[in-house]
């Protein structure tokens, strides 16, 4: 939920691994994502993997025999923000990933691992139920607890 001073919190399992990943310094890196209607969010380990990462899909697209931009990769890949998160987890969200993500007042945590996403709930709604089902009813479940809170 959007809370005071345009700040949003994030959840306590997110808030462990992303200070954990940055050598206990509490920093989320964001992007939008390239194909979605939502943010690419990760910690600060992620960001020395991402030489290796572009080294590999070079080699893939030249093994493949197809054409690989690598300026214009590279510039999808370390085009993201570092964005400082408080021991609550409060963080800002700059304008230009709040409007291209849609964002509202509202925030939908999907996934684990290396990266994880980040949804307007709306937006997530309109993703095909086929692909997206299983977060989907994670993300009405999370809203009807959260309503349940706030009338206690």
């Amino acid at each position: 939920m959007k809370g005071e001073k345009d700040r949003f919190v994030l959840p306590p399992d997110f808030r462990k691994a992303l200070k954990d990943s940055g050598d206990g310094r509490k920093e989320l890196c964001l992007q939008l994502h390239p194909t979605l209607t939502c943010l690419v969010a990760f910690g600060l380990s992620r960001e020395a993997e991402l030489d290796l990462q572009l080294d590999r899909e070079e080699e893939n697209a030249l093994r493949r025999g197809e054409p690989f931009n690598r300026q214009l990769r590279s510039s999808q890949l370390f085009g993201f923000l570092k964005v400082p998160f408080d021991d609550s987890g409060r963080f800002v969200l700059p304008a230009r990933f709040v409007k291209g993500a849609r964002i509202a007042d509202r925030l939908y945590f999907q996934g684990a691992g290396p990266e994880f996403l980040i949804f307007n709930p709306d937006e997530l709604m309109t993703l095909d139920p086929a692909d997206w089902r299983h977060a989907q009813l994670a993300c009405e479940d999370l809203a009807e607890d959260a309503l349940a809170k706030a009338r206690r």
